[in-house]
């Protein structure tokens, strides 16, 4: 059995007081920003550059690349932005985070934004979340008390303001465009690009818009130095990362462990599949990316390798299926959700994901043909690469790789008249799972 864990992030999870400052502070917190304040604020981007951290929001673009993008003068002033708004079915790492350490991400803020000498910064946290905002407003105003935030940080010089700001709960909003118009006001929906948000972003700003977890991951770069951080994980995707283990597991969770481990290891870590069944098919990063089945347990999970295997790494949320699990049935949640989601702005996702929904409908009722899957597969191919953001290609996803996989499940469905497996043997619709 591996044993094969890296927390840092996670470590102080189990106590009591581990979101409150007295707890972080006795566990070394903010010590980092003693250290980051002393230095230029040019020589933390180098160090988040040397370390390798790409961004842990599912692109996994490098961190420090992004943070150089800015322009080196602009009249308007500099903004940096925390994508907190977690929603995709299956990711499920930063909510805990923040509800467990939320110092370290706000520490991680304050490092950040001083780095790309930003006077302004945001949290923008779904507005479902009430215990993770209070949580986050709590440590917010724990650090103003001690003189972390406002004016003359730790005698430094140096102002920053930190607002935590609660959206009105639209996945759209975890893409990043559509996340900045909605935290200006306006609807959220994705803006076109360029110009990108590092040139002109929140109210036309130069702005740098990363993920909790990537934010969160770089007092302890700048604590340990990037050698540390690079030093775990693989060639090209450095350091650890939050695993998020869902579905029919014995012990579903967050394992913090170095970019590279496998599934198979998790796995045992996690007590493997629960008693009795055996693995079909789950997601390397949520419901966005191409599901794998029992023959990639041994894919190393970091960027490279999931992607030359088919999929994504996404946010590194593993949702593991058993036997008992209807594949059809599960595509068409997944794409009930996208099909609500859509913000509607571009023709391919909004009509796309609709018909995906009604064909899917009909499919699993046993009254689809061999023609919808070819008509499955052609939408796909009209949604992938034409739909305004992202949101459009993820929702290809899991229907594309499941007709990919498990095609003769589609057949069987229409052959039959309807779904070969009774809902009542599956805890994930329901049933008691016996």
């Amino acid at each position: 059995m591996t044993t094969t864990l890296t927390p840092v992030l996670t470590r102080n999870w189990d106590q009591p007081d581990s979101f409150t400052r007295e707890g972080y502070e006795r566990a070394g917190g903010y010590r980092a920003l003693r250290k980051a304040l002393a230095m230029d604020p040019d020589a933390i981007v180098q160090a988040v550059k040397d370390s390798g951290l790409r961004g842990r929001g599912g692109a996994g673009f490098p961190t420090g690349m992004k943070w150089g993008f800015l322009p080196p003068s602009s009249p308007n002033p500099r903004y940096l932005v925390v994508n907190a708004d977690e929603s995709e079915p299956g990711t499920c790492k930063d909510i805990p985070l923040m509800m467990a350490n939320p110092h370290v991400l706000v520490e991680g803020v304050i490092i950040s934004s001083y780095a790309i000498r930003s006077n302004h910064a945001f949290i923008y946290v779904r507005g479902e979340v009430l215990h993770v905002i209070r949580r986050l407003q709590q440590a917010v105003a724990e650090a103003y008390e001690a003189g972390y935030l406002g004016k003359d940080i730790l005698g430094s010089g140096y102002d920053l303001e930190l607002v935590v700001h609660t959206g009105a709960g639209a996945y759209i909003c975890g893409e990043e465009t559509a996340l900045l118009d909605s935290l200006e006001g306006y609807r959220g929906q994705p803006r076109l690009k360029p110009p990108f948000p590092a040139v002109a972003g929140l109210y036309g700003g130069p702005t740098v818009i990363n993920n909790v977890e990537s934010i969160s991951s770089v007092p302890s770069i700048v604590a340990n130095g990037p050698d540390w951080f690079a030093s775990m994980g693989t060639e090209k995707s450095k350091g650890f990362g939050i695993f998020s283990l869902s579905g029919h597991v014995t012990r579903p969770g967050q394992y913090e462990a170095p970019l590279g481990v496998t599934l198979r290891e998790l796995l045992d870590m996690a007590g493997g599949i629960r008693a009795g069944h055996r693995l079909k098919f789950w997601t390397p990063g949520g419901s966005s990316t191409p599901i794998f089945t029992e023959e990639h347990l041994d894919v190393p999970l970091d960027f490279e390798s999931v992607g030359a295997a088919g999929s994504m790494l996404g946010t590194r949320a593993l949702q593991i299926f058993d036997e008992t699990t209807c594949v059809v049935r599960a595509v068409l949640r997944w794409s009930e959700f996208y099909a609500h989601e859509s913000c509607g702005k571009c023709t391919p996702c909004r009509e796309g994901t609709y018909w995906y929904k009604q064909m899917l409908k009909r499919l699993e009722a046993g009254q689809g043909t061999e023609e919808d899957l070819e008509t499955l597969l052609d939408l796909s191919d009209n949604i992938l690469g034409r739909a305004f953001c992202a949101l459009g290609d993820g929702a290809t996803s899991p229907v594309t790789s499941s007709i990919k996989r498990f095609r003769d499940e589609y057949v069987q469905h229409f052959e039959q008249g309807g779904c070969p497996f009774d809902p009542a043997a599956s805890t994930l619709w329901g049933g008691d799972g016996k």
